[in-house]
């Protein structure tokens, strides 16, 4: 194994490995996010879903690098001391983010990895790296034992290369929690039929992804599957702005005790607090965080949360309502799992903010309605992989089972 993937590293695996993203606590082993901030922490105890994989003959083989905190979709955006992954297709390409250590590690070394979702993090790296990314059902696995980014969004998934083992696994860690009141116990559903509602095409994707989905969308229909277009015209056009306001609302609350008192990189005490609060922070966040950080301040600020928090929290049910709509209908949503290959990493430097969020735009939506939601890899072009990600109704992950091994 090499530090291009990992945070931490176990040299004396016994078991079958897993790899572990690095906001997943595992006891005695470094869990940083990625960041300098929390760099040395070592957690006392492991996150529920790793306690339940290390009772089935699971051993941590290591940590893997994600985008600090989980802010970004190409992991470009690590904390200081930290490599960036690269694409085990191309080098100069990005792996993805903001687990892309755990899709680099499952492609190149056969392993399997958990990894964490808050708009697309599991299905973005899975879809780059050519692996399976399965991001479950909100509350159908304990967020016991991961470091929050954003409550209301993040989800614990699996990464594999193969749907037998994702299933296995998935199996493994779901079910109710005591440490985590946002779990939940309930049935796997499957539906004797399956009609697919094939997203149109939205302006951005490029015509090599395109071509890739609507070979896809050929295969299955050869298998005697309905595929019939829709449009989700509010997600389309709001389900971009409602993650990002929510998340970064949410994101800079739960980030404000890293303050190098009770947690985070401490130094010596000096000034008054807002000085010291000040001076941890700037040396220890990246660039991206501190952008969130910001915006996410301004958005609970009195006189705006109203205004944009609130707001967001409103049309985000709007959105819940018209993926349930299509579900009356249809039992599977086809789309593409990101709008285009994988970037190089020359050309990601070179794109504003909202060029990056905008990446984002067919992830955020079931990450929002907490849909469960799978990445399979839909074929190659110019010898990159091209994901094609299925979404399904809320416990339906048996139907996303079913219909990702026509694929296999």
């Amino acid at each position: 194994m090499t530090k291009e993937y990992f945070t931490a590293e176990n040299k004396k695996l016994k078991g079958k490995p897993i790899a572990i993203k690095d906001c997943i606590c595992v006891k005695d082993m470094e869990t940083t996010c990625s960041s300098a901030i929390l760099k040395g922490y070592r957690p006392v105890f492991d996150a529920t879903a790793v306690k339940k994989l290390k009772e089935k003959g699971y051993d941590i083989a290591g940590k893997t690098i994600q985008d600090e905190f989980g802010y970004g979709s190409f992991n470009l955006n690590v904390g200081t001391g930290y490599e960036i992954p690269k694409n085990p297709f191309d080098k100069q390409r990005t792996c993805g983010g903001s687990s892309g250590g755990s899709a680099a590690v499952v492609q190149k070394y056969s392993m399997p990895a958990l990894a964490e979702s808050t708009g697309g993090s599991i299905v973005c790296p899975a879809a780059f790296c050519g692996v399976i990314g399965l991001c479950p059902t909100y509350g159908r696995v304990s967020r016991y034992g991961l470091i929050d980014y954003a409550n209301s969004l993040d989800k614990i998934g699996v990464m594999s290369k193969t749907i037998e083992e994702t299933e296995k696994i998935y199996h493994i860690i779901k079910g109710k929690d005591e440490n985590d009141s946002t779990s939940v116990s309930a049935d796997d559903f499957e539906d004797k039929k399956i009609r697919i509602a094939v997203l149109k095409r939205l302006e951005g994707v490029e015509n090599d992804v395109q071509l890739k989905i609507d070979e896809t969308v050929r295969k299955l229909k050869s298998k005697g599957y309905v595929c019939e277009n829709i449009d989700l015209p509010l997600n389309k056009k709001y389900a971009l702005a409602v993650y990002y306001i929510i998340a970064m609302a949410e994101t800079s609350t739960n980030l404000a005790k890293y303050c190098g008192l009770r947690y985070g990189t401490q130094e010596k005490i000096e000034g008054n607090f807002n000085e010291y609060f000040t001076k941890i922070r700037s040396m220890n966040f990246g660039k991206e965080t501190k952008r969130r950080l910001m915006l996410g301040t301004f958005i609970r600020m009195a006189g705006y949360r109203d205004a944009y928090y609130i707001k967001a929290l409103k049309v985000r049910k709007l959105l819940i309502n018209e993926y349930k709509q299509v579900f009356k209908k249809y039992q599977i949503i086809l789309c593409p799992t990101m709008p285009v290959l994988p970037p190089k990493i020359s050309e990601i430097e070179k794109l504003t903010p909202m060029q990056n969020y905008a990446m984002d735009i067919l992830t955020v939506g079931p990450n929002l309605a907490g849909l469960p939601h799978i990445s399979v890899n839909a074929g190659f072009t110019r010898d990159l992989p091209v994901g094609v990600m299925f979404t399904a109704d809320h416990f339906h992950e048996r139907n996303l089972f079913r219909i990702a091994r026509e694929l296999e």
